[in-house]
């Protein structure tokens, strides 16, 4: 059963093995990590690929994910929607999903995993994915470890995945980019979404 770290609006590589495991874990008690999947996803947009990140309150060295809290002074919300409105209004689903994502941008959980996880039960629901979670409750080493593997700093994810091709908003100026978040499959592919995330072929 494959254990992953928690996730905003994950990548489609995160997405694929959810999509092609019964169960899977979610890491509670690893260390919060910086610049990771954890508190930010990437989107397309028209100056290609663009970073959103969750601001956070101040944390300690080694504070286990399960107790990082979301930082609410500045209104990041309403600019992570407005970018990604911007980035996928002319794709070919984003009218017919936006009323279901838009509430997931404005949540208010203060906890970031709790928040993480709600957008991605949400997100499996849209899809039609099936397989269950459930928490950590100890940190334990992983054969295949998914929670480093899937790190955007590593550089070898698009090539330890058979990630396919698919038509994407902005192609034409900047090439198709692999591995971004789901949003930019979802609003791409729409109801082809899981059928693509069964396709990858995982490492």
């Amino acid at each position: 059963m494959p254990t992953l770290s928690t996730s905003y609006f994950g990548s489609t590589a995160h997405y694929s093995i959810i999509a092609q495991s019964k169960n899977y874990s979610i890491e509670t008690k690893e260390h919060f990590v910086k610049q990771s999947q954890r508190s930010r996803t990437e989107i397309y947009s028209a100056n290609g690929k663009l970073v959103l990140s969750i601001p956070l309150k101040k944390w300690n060295n080694h504070s286990p994910i399960d107790i990082i809290e979301i930082s609410y002074d500045e209104d990041w919300q309403i600019l992570h929607w407005r970018s990604i409105e911007s980035a996928y209004r002319a794709s070919p689903f984003f009218e017919f999903y936006e009323d279901e994502i838009k509430p997931l941008v404005f949540s208010k959980e203060s906890n970031l995993l709790k928040r993480n996880t709600y957008i991605e039960e949400s997100i499996k629901h849209i899809i039609g994915i099936q397989a269950n979670f459930n928490y950590t409750s100890v940190y334990e080493e992983q054969k295949t470890d998914w929670r480093k593997i899937l790190n955007p700093k590593n550089k070898e994810i698009i090539k330890s995945f058979s990630i396919p091709s698919y038509i994407q908003v902005f192609e034409e100026k900047h090439g198709f980019i692999p591995n971004l978040s789901i949003l930019d499959l979802l609003f791409n592919l729409g109801p082809e979404s899981r059928s693509y995330l069964n396709s990858i072929k995982l490492p």
